[in-house]
Protein backbone atom coordinates (compact mmCIF):
# COMPACT_ATOMS: atom_id res chain seq x y z
CA UNK A 1 0.00 0.00 0.00
CA UNK A 2 1.03 3.62 -0.57
CA UNK A 3 2.23 4.81 2.84
CA UNK A 4 2.97 8.34 1.60
CA UNK A 5 -0.75 9.05 1.14
CA UNK A 6 -2.95 10.05 4.07
CA UNK A 7 -6.70 9.46 4.23
CA UNK A 8 -9.11 11.12 6.68
CA UNK A 9 -12.91 11.19 6.81
CA UNK A 10 -14.54 14.39 8.01
CA UNK A 11 -17.39 14.48 10.47
CA UNK A 12 -19.81 14.95 7.58
CA UNK A 13 -18.47 11.87 5.79
CA UNK A 14 -16.30 13.50 3.11
CA UNK A 15 -13.11 11.55 2.44
CA UNK A 16 -9.89 13.57 2.16
CA UNK A 17 -6.78 11.97 0.68
CA UNK A 18 -3.48 13.77 0.13
CA UNK A 19 0.11 13.09 -0.80
CA UNK A 20 3.03 15.42 -0.14
CA UNK A 21 5.44 15.89 -3.06
CA UNK A 22 8.47 17.62 -1.49
CA UNK A 23 10.12 18.69 -4.76
CA UNK A 24 7.36 21.09 -5.93
CA UNK A 25 5.89 24.44 -4.89
CA UNK A 26 2.48 23.81 -6.42
CA UNK A 27 -0.62 21.88 -5.41
CA UNK A 28 -3.05 19.93 -7.54
CA UNK A 29 -6.43 19.92 -5.79
CA UNK A 30 -9.54 18.09 -6.95
CA UNK A 31 -13.06 17.92 -5.57
CA UNK A 32 -14.53 14.70 -6.93
CA UNK A 33 -18.09 13.37 -6.88
CA UNK A 34 -19.02 9.74 -7.48
CA UNK A 35 -21.60 10.58 -10.09
CA UNK A 36 -21.64 10.77 -13.87
CA UNK A 37 -23.64 9.90 -16.95
CA UNK A 38 -23.97 6.32 -15.72
CA UNK A 39 -26.27 7.56 -12.96
CA UNK A 40 -28.77 9.18 -15.33
CA UNK A 41 -32.11 7.94 -16.53
CA UNK A 42 -32.94 8.45 -20.23
CA UNK A 43 -34.93 11.53 -19.26
CA UNK A 44 -31.81 12.93 -17.57
CA UNK A 45 -29.34 12.09 -20.34
CA UNK A 46 -26.67 14.79 -20.19
CA UNK A 47 -27.62 16.41 -16.87
CA UNK A 48 -24.33 15.44 -15.15
CA UNK A 49 -22.31 17.25 -17.81
CA UNK A 50 -24.72 20.19 -17.96
CA UNK A 51 -24.51 20.54 -14.18
CA UNK A 52 -20.71 20.59 -14.35
CA UNK A 53 -20.99 23.60 -16.69
CA UNK A 54 -23.39 25.37 -14.35
CA UNK A 55 -21.00 25.09 -11.40
CA UNK A 56 -18.94 27.82 -13.10
CA UNK A 57 -21.83 30.21 -13.67
CA UNK A 58 -22.26 31.70 -10.23
CA UNK A 59 -22.39 31.23 -6.45
CA UNK A 60 -23.69 33.40 -3.60
CA UNK A 61 -20.31 35.16 -3.50
CA UNK A 62 -19.22 35.29 -7.14
CA UNK A 63 -20.64 35.75 -10.62
CA UNK A 64 -19.28 33.70 -13.51
CA UNK A 65 -16.80 36.39 -14.55
CA UNK A 66 -15.75 36.94 -10.94
CA UNK A 67 -15.00 33.21 -10.59
CA UNK A 68 -12.67 33.41 -13.59
CA UNK A 69 -11.06 36.62 -12.32
CA UNK A 70 -10.60 35.10 -8.87
CA UNK A 71 -8.80 32.03 -10.25
CA UNK A 72 -6.66 34.20 -12.52
CA UNK A 73 -5.79 36.46 -9.59
CA UNK A 74 -4.60 33.41 -7.67
CA UNK A 75 -2.45 32.25 -10.60
CA UNK A 76 -4.43 29.03 -10.80
CA UNK A 77 -5.10 26.75 -13.74
CA UNK A 78 -8.60 25.34 -13.27
CA UNK A 79 -11.14 23.19 -15.06
CA UNK A 80 -13.74 20.46 -14.63
CA UNK A 81 -14.60 17.14 -16.22
CA UNK A 82 -17.51 14.72 -16.35
CA UNK A 83 -17.11 11.01 -16.97
CA UNK A 84 -19.45 8.05 -16.92
CA UNK A 85 -18.86 7.48 -13.22
CA UNK A 86 -17.31 10.69 -11.85
CA UNK A 87 -17.46 14.48 -11.95
CA UNK A 88 -14.61 16.68 -10.79
CA UNK A 89 -13.58 20.28 -10.24
CA UNK A 90 -9.84 20.79 -10.05
CA UNK A 91 -7.11 23.40 -9.94
CA UNK A 92 -3.31 23.69 -9.86
CA UNK A 93 -1.86 26.65 -8.03
CA UNK A 94 0.98 27.99 -5.85
CA UNK A 95 0.98 26.41 -2.40
CA UNK A 96 0.42 29.77 -0.67
CA UNK A 97 -3.10 29.98 -2.11
CA UNK A 98 -4.51 26.68 -0.81
CA UNK A 99 -7.21 28.17 1.42
CA UNK A 100 -8.50 30.63 -1.16
CA UNK A 101 -8.58 28.06 -3.98
CA UNK A 102 -10.20 25.42 -1.78
CA UNK A 103 -12.94 27.76 -0.59
CA UNK A 104 -13.72 28.86 -4.14
CA UNK A 105 -13.90 25.30 -5.47
CA UNK A 106 -16.01 24.22 -2.51
CA UNK A 107 -18.50 27.03 -3.01
CA UNK A 108 -18.76 26.20 -6.70
CA UNK A 109 -19.29 22.50 -5.99
CA UNK A 110 -21.99 22.84 -3.35
CA UNK A 111 -23.54 26.32 -3.60
CA UNK A 112 -24.14 27.02 -7.27
CA UNK A 113 -27.10 29.33 -7.75
CA UNK A 114 -27.66 28.08 -11.34
CA UNK A 115 -27.78 31.56 -12.93
CA UNK A 116 -27.48 32.25 -16.65
CA UNK A 117 -28.91 28.81 -17.31
CA UNK A 118 -30.42 29.59 -20.70
CA UNK A 119 -27.19 30.95 -22.16
CA UNK A 120 -25.33 27.91 -20.82
CA UNK A 121 -27.93 25.61 -22.39
CA UNK A 122 -26.95 27.14 -25.71
CA UNK A 123 -23.26 26.61 -24.96
CA UNK A 124 -23.79 22.91 -24.24
CA UNK A 125 -26.03 22.53 -27.29
CA UNK A 126 -23.22 24.04 -29.36
CA UNK A 127 -20.79 21.56 -27.77
CA UNK A 128 -23.08 18.69 -28.76
CA UNK A 129 -23.34 20.07 -32.30
CA UNK A 130 -19.56 20.42 -32.50
CA UNK A 131 -19.18 16.85 -31.31
CA UNK A 132 -21.60 15.63 -33.98
CA UNK A 133 -19.26 17.16 -36.56
CA UNK A 134 -16.29 15.15 -35.23
CA UNK A 135 -16.78 11.59 -36.51
CA UNK A 136 -13.43 10.47 -35.09
CA UNK A 137 -14.88 11.21 -31.63
CA UNK A 138 -18.48 10.20 -32.27
CA UNK A 139 -17.60 6.69 -33.46
CA UNK A 140 -16.52 5.70 -29.94
CA UNK A 141 -20.04 6.42 -28.68
CA UNK A 142 -21.50 4.27 -31.44
CA UNK A 143 -19.22 1.47 -30.30
CA UNK A 144 -20.36 1.88 -26.68
CA UNK A 145 -23.95 1.66 -27.93
CA UNK A 146 -23.11 -1.51 -29.82
CA UNK A 147 -21.50 -3.10 -26.76
CA UNK A 148 -23.88 -1.98 -24.00
CA UNK A 149 -27.08 -1.14 -25.85
CA UNK A 150 -29.61 1.33 -24.46
CA UNK A 151 -28.13 1.43 -20.96
CA UNK A 152 -26.32 4.19 -19.09
CA UNK A 153 -22.93 2.90 -20.23
CA UNK A 154 -24.17 2.73 -23.79
CA UNK A 155 -25.17 6.41 -23.86
CA UNK A 156 -22.80 9.30 -24.44
CA UNK A 157 -21.71 11.62 -21.64
CA UNK A 158 -22.94 14.77 -23.43
CA UNK A 159 -26.46 13.36 -23.46
CA UNK A 160 -29.32 14.33 -25.75
CA UNK A 161 -30.02 17.80 -27.11
CA UNK A 162 -33.73 17.61 -26.31
CA UNK A 163 -32.97 16.93 -22.64
CA UNK A 164 -30.51 19.81 -22.36
CA UNK A 165 -32.89 22.17 -24.15
CA UNK A 166 -35.82 21.46 -21.85
CA UNK A 167 -34.74 20.22 -18.43
CA UNK A 168 -35.94 22.72 -15.79
CA UNK A 169 -33.81 24.19 -13.02
CA UNK A 170 -35.69 22.36 -10.21
CA UNK A 171 -34.83 19.01 -11.82
CA UNK A 172 -31.16 19.98 -12.08
CA UNK A 173 -31.14 21.18 -8.47
CA UNK A 174 -32.75 17.94 -7.33
CA UNK A 175 -30.13 15.90 -9.18
CA UNK A 176 -27.41 17.99 -7.55
CA UNK A 177 -28.89 17.58 -4.07
CA UNK A 178 -29.34 13.85 -4.52
CA UNK A 179 -25.89 13.08 -5.91
CA UNK A 180 -23.49 15.71 -4.50
CA UNK A 181 -23.74 14.22 -1.01
CA UNK A 182 -21.04 13.75 1.61
CA UNK A 183 -20.62 10.03 0.99
CA UNK A 184 -20.14 10.66 -2.71
CA UNK A 185 -17.44 13.34 -2.33
CA UNK A 186 -13.69 12.78 -2.25
CA UNK A 187 -11.18 15.61 -1.92
CA UNK A 188 -7.76 14.73 -3.29
CA UNK A 189 -4.59 16.80 -3.35
CA UNK A 190 -0.94 16.27 -4.23
CA UNK A 191 2.01 18.61 -4.01
CA UNK A 192 3.32 21.12 -1.48
CA UNK A 193 0.61 20.79 1.16
CA UNK A 194 -0.31 20.04 4.73
CA UNK A 195 -2.81 17.22 5.16
CA UNK A 196 -4.36 18.63 8.31
CA UNK A 197 -4.94 21.98 6.61
CA UNK A 198 -6.85 20.29 3.77
CA UNK A 199 -8.91 18.31 6.29
CA UNK A 200 -9.72 21.47 8.24
CA UNK A 201 -10.85 23.20 5.06
CA UNK A 202 -12.98 20.20 4.15
CA UNK A 203 -14.65 20.31 7.56
CA UNK A 204 -16.06 23.72 6.58
CA UNK A 205 -18.01 22.22 3.70
CA UNK A 206 -21.64 21.41 4.30
CA UNK A 207 -22.91 18.98 1.67
CA UNK A 208 -26.15 17.08 1.93
CA UNK A 209 -25.84 14.10 4.25
CA UNK A 210 -25.98 10.56 2.92
CA UNK A 211 -23.86 7.80 1.51
CA UNK A 212 -24.85 8.47 -2.06
CA UNK A 213 -27.46 6.97 -4.33
CA UNK A 214 -26.77 3.54 -5.74
CA UNK A 215 -25.32 3.50 -9.22
CA UNK A 216 -27.66 2.47 -11.99
CA UNK A 217 -26.45 -0.81 -13.42
CA UNK A 218 -26.31 -1.39 -17.16
CA UNK A 219 -27.53 -4.48 -18.85
CA UNK A 220 -24.90 -7.14 -19.24
CA UNK A 221 -22.78 -6.28 -22.27
CA UNK A 222 -23.52 -8.35 -25.31
CA UNK A 223 -21.70 -11.67 -25.44
CA UNK A 224 -21.79 -11.50 -29.22
CA UNK A 225 -20.90 -8.64 -31.52
CA UNK A 226 -23.28 -5.93 -32.67
CA UNK A 227 -23.05 -3.59 -35.65
CA UNK A 228 -23.51 0.19 -35.72
CA UNK A 229 -23.14 2.41 -38.79
CA UNK A 230 -23.76 6.15 -39.07
CA UNK A 231 -23.98 7.54 -42.56
CA UNK A 232 -22.05 10.79 -42.98
CA UNK A 233 -20.31 12.41 -45.94
CA UNK A 234 -16.75 12.15 -44.67
CA UNK A 235 -13.36 11.91 -46.33
CA UNK A 236 -12.43 8.98 -44.10
CA UNK A 237 -14.28 6.02 -42.65
CA UNK A 238 -13.90 6.20 -38.88
CA UNK A 239 -13.94 2.65 -37.56
CA UNK A 240 -13.95 1.04 -34.12
CA UNK A 241 -13.89 -2.62 -33.14
CA UNK A 242 -14.27 -3.64 -29.53
CA UNK A 243 -16.00 -5.62 -26.86
CA UNK A 244 -16.49 -5.95 -23.11
CA UNK A 245 -13.26 -5.45 -21.19
CA UNK A 246 -12.22 -5.74 -17.56
CA UNK A 247 -13.29 -3.69 -14.54
CA UNK A 248 -11.10 -1.10 -12.85
CA UNK A 249 -10.15 -3.38 -9.91
CA UNK A 250 -9.18 -6.37 -12.05
CA UNK A 251 -5.54 -7.33 -11.45
CA UNK A 252 -5.28 -8.09 -15.17
CA UNK A 253 -5.30 -4.36 -15.86
CA UNK A 254 -1.50 -4.46 -15.76
CA UNK A 255 -1.43 -7.23 -18.37
CA UNK A 256 -3.92 -5.23 -20.45
CA UNK A 257 -1.60 -2.22 -20.37
CA UNK A 258 1.22 -4.40 -21.74
CA UNK A 259 -1.09 -5.97 -24.33
CA UNK A 260 -2.23 -2.51 -25.46
CA UNK A 261 1.37 -1.40 -25.89
CA UNK A 262 2.13 -4.44 -28.05
CA UNK A 263 -0.99 -4.33 -30.17
CA UNK A 264 -1.72 -0.66 -30.70
CA UNK A 265 -0.67 1.62 -27.87
CA UNK A 266 2.75 2.77 -29.02
CA UNK A 267 4.64 3.88 -32.12
CA UNK A 268 6.29 0.45 -32.33
CA UNK A 269 3.02 -1.45 -31.86
CA UNK A 270 1.86 -4.02 -34.36
CA UNK A 271 -1.14 -2.07 -35.66
CA UNK A 272 0.82 1.17 -35.99
CA UNK A 273 3.59 -0.62 -37.84
CA UNK A 274 1.45 -2.75 -40.16
CA UNK A 275 -1.43 -0.36 -40.88
CA UNK A 276 0.40 2.96 -40.95
CA UNK A 277 4.13 2.49 -41.43
CA UNK A 278 4.19 -0.51 -43.79
CA UNK A 279 1.07 0.16 -45.87
CA UNK A 280 0.17 3.81 -45.37
CA UNK A 281 -3.49 2.96 -44.80
CA UNK A 282 -4.10 5.39 -41.95
CA UNK A 283 -2.71 8.36 -40.10
CA UNK A 284 -4.37 7.36 -36.81
CA UNK A 285 -4.65 3.76 -35.64
CA UNK A 286 -4.41 2.23 -32.18
CA UNK A 287 -5.99 0.40 -29.28
CA UNK A 288 -7.55 1.80 -26.12
CA UNK A 289 -9.37 0.54 -23.05
CA UNK A 290 -11.77 1.87 -20.45
CA UNK A 291 -12.44 0.44 -17.00
CA UNK A 292 -15.61 0.96 -14.99
CA UNK A 293 -16.77 -0.32 -11.61
CA UNK A 294 -17.97 -3.68 -12.85
CA UNK A 295 -17.05 -3.92 -16.52
CA UNK A 296 -14.98 -2.23 -19.19
CA UNK A 297 -14.20 -1.81 -22.88
CA UNK A 298 -11.27 -3.11 -24.94
CA UNK A 299 -11.22 -1.55 -28.39
CA UNK A 300 -9.28 -0.23 -31.35
CA UNK A 301 -9.75 2.66 -33.77
CA UNK A 302 -8.65 3.37 -37.31
CA UNK A 303 -9.45 6.23 -39.69
CA UNK A 304 -8.93 5.41 -43.34
CA UNK A 305 -10.06 6.55 -46.80
CA UNK A 306 -12.93 4.75 -48.51
CA UNK A 307 -10.74 2.87 -50.97
CA UNK A 308 -8.66 1.47 -48.08
CA UNK A 309 -11.46 0.19 -45.84
CA UNK A 310 -11.31 -3.44 -46.94
CA UNK A 311 -7.52 -3.66 -46.76
CA UNK A 312 -7.29 -1.89 -43.41
CA UNK A 313 -9.87 -4.23 -41.89
CA UNK A 314 -8.11 -7.25 -43.36
CA UNK A 315 -4.78 -6.20 -41.84
CA UNK A 316 -6.43 -5.54 -38.46
CA UNK A 317 -8.15 -8.92 -38.59
CA UNK A 318 -4.86 -10.66 -39.35
CA UNK A 319 -3.10 -8.88 -36.48
CA UNK A 320 -5.86 -9.82 -34.03
CA UNK A 321 -5.70 -13.44 -35.15
CA UNK A 322 -1.92 -13.38 -34.74
CA UNK A 323 -1.99 -12.03 -31.20
CA UNK A 324 -4.75 -14.47 -30.20
CA UNK A 325 -3.02 -17.56 -31.54
CA UNK A 326 0.75 -17.01 -31.47
CA UNK A 327 2.65 -16.28 -28.21
CA UNK A 328 4.29 -12.87 -28.12
CA UNK A 329 8.09 -12.94 -28.30
CA UNK A 330 10.11 -12.23 -25.14
CA UNK A 331 11.76 -9.24 -26.80
CA UNK A 332 8.38 -7.69 -27.66
CA UNK A 333 7.10 -8.28 -24.13
CA UNK A 334 10.21 -6.72 -22.62
CA UNK A 335 9.91 -3.62 -24.84
CA UNK A 336 6.22 -3.22 -24.02
CA UNK A 337 6.84 -3.54 -20.29
CA UNK A 338 9.44 -0.80 -20.38
CA UNK A 339 7.03 1.40 -22.34
CA UNK A 340 4.29 0.90 -19.75
CA UNK A 341 6.63 1.42 -16.81
CA UNK A 342 8.02 4.57 -18.38
CA UNK A 343 4.56 6.07 -18.66
CA UNK A 344 3.84 5.16 -15.03
CA UNK A 345 7.00 6.86 -13.79
CA UNK A 346 6.41 9.96 -15.90
CA UNK A 347 2.84 10.21 -14.58
CA UNK A 348 4.13 10.11 -11.00
CA UNK A 349 6.13 13.27 -11.75
CA UNK A 350 2.85 15.13 -12.37
CA UNK A 351 1.00 16.36 -9.30
CA UNK A 352 -2.24 16.40 -11.31
CA UNK A 353 -1.81 12.74 -12.26
CA UNK A 354 -1.05 11.82 -8.65
CA UNK A 355 -4.10 13.70 -7.43
CA UNK A 356 -6.28 11.93 -9.98
CA UNK A 357 -4.97 8.50 -8.96
CA UNK A 358 -5.59 9.27 -5.28
CA UNK A 359 -9.15 10.33 -6.00
CA UNK A 360 -10.07 7.41 -8.23
CA UNK A 361 -8.63 4.87 -5.82
CA UNK A 362 -10.62 6.34 -2.94
CA UNK A 363 -13.86 6.89 -4.85
CA UNK A 364 -13.89 3.34 -6.20
CA UNK A 365 -12.35 1.70 -3.12
CA UNK A 366 -9.38 0.23 -4.95
CA UNK A 367 -6.13 -0.35 -3.06
CA UNK A 368 -3.73 2.53 -3.63
CA UNK A 369 -0.49 0.93 -4.78
CA UNK A 370 2.93 2.48 -4.55
CA UNK A 371 4.88 3.13 -7.74
CA UNK A 372 7.17 0.20 -6.92
CA UNK A 373 4.16 -2.09 -6.46
CA UNK A 374 2.75 -1.05 -9.82
CA UNK A 375 6.08 -1.57 -11.55
CA UNK A 376 6.38 -5.01 -9.97
CA UNK A 377 2.95 -5.99 -11.26
CA UNK A 378 3.96 -4.98 -14.77
CA UNK A 379 7.18 -6.96 -14.48
CA UNK A 380 5.17 -10.01 -13.35
CA UNK A 381 3.10 -10.12 -16.56
CA UNK A 382 3.95 -13.24 -18.56
CA UNK A 383 3.48 -14.35 -22.14
CA UNK A 384 0.71 -16.73 -21.11
CA UNK A 385 -1.15 -13.89 -19.36
CA UNK A 386 -1.11 -11.90 -22.59
CA UNK A 387 -2.26 -14.84 -24.72
CA UNK A 388 -5.19 -15.58 -22.41
CA UNK A 389 -6.25 -11.95 -22.27
CA UNK A 390 -5.99 -11.46 -26.03
CA UNK A 391 -8.05 -14.60 -26.65
CA UNK A 392 -10.74 -13.35 -24.29
CA UNK A 393 -10.94 -9.67 -25.21
CA UNK A 394 -10.32 -9.86 -28.95
CA UNK A 395 -12.30 -12.98 -29.80
CA UNK A 396 -13.84 -12.41 -33.22
CA UNK A 397 -17.22 -13.75 -32.09
CA UNK A 398 -17.68 -11.15 -29.35
CA UNK A 399 -16.31 -8.05 -31.09
CA UNK A 400 -18.73 -5.29 -32.02
CA UNK A 401 -18.12 -2.86 -34.86
CA UNK A 402 -18.98 0.81 -35.31
CA UNK A 403 -18.30 3.10 -38.23
CA UNK A 404 -19.02 6.61 -39.46
CA UNK A 405 -18.72 6.86 -43.23
CA UNK A 406 -20.51 7.14 -46.57
CA UNK A 407 -21.46 3.61 -47.56
CA UNK A 408 -22.71 1.08 -45.02
CA UNK A 409 -22.52 -1.85 -47.41
CA UNK A 410 -18.85 -1.18 -48.10
CA UNK A 411 -18.08 -1.43 -44.40
CA UNK A 412 -20.32 -4.48 -43.94
CA UNK A 413 -18.38 -6.25 -46.67
CA UNK A 414 -15.11 -5.55 -44.84
CA UNK A 415 -16.12 -6.16 -41.24
CA UNK A 416 -16.11 -9.94 -41.36
CA UNK A 417 -12.32 -10.10 -41.56
CA UNK A 418 -12.20 -8.70 -38.01
CA UNK A 419 -15.45 -9.73 -36.36
CA UNK A 420 -16.67 -12.86 -38.09
CA UNK A 421 -19.96 -12.83 -36.24
CA UNK A 422 -20.89 -9.62 -38.06
CA UNK A 423 -20.11 -10.81 -41.58
CA UNK A 424 -22.77 -9.79 -44.08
Amino acid sequence: MNESARLTETGAGIRVITEVVPSVRSVALGLWVRTGSRDETPAQAGVSHFLEHLLFKGTPSYSAIEISERFDGLGAAFNAATGKETTQLYARYLDEHTEDVFDLLGEMLLESTFPEIDSERDVVLEEIAMYEDEPSDRVHDYLADAIFGDTPLGRRILGRSEVIANIPVPDIAAYHAGRYTAGNIVIAAAGSLDHEEIVALAERLAPEAGNGAETLKPEQPSGTGRFQFATKDTEQYHICFGGPGINRADERRFALAVLDSILGGSSSSRLFREVREERGLAYSVGTYSEQFTDTGVAALYVGTREENVEQACAVIGAELEQIRSVPVSPAEVARAKEHVKGRMVLAEESTAARMSRLARSTLHEIPLLTLDEMLARVDAVGVEDLSELASELYSGERLSAACVGRDEQRFRAAVGSVAEGLAA
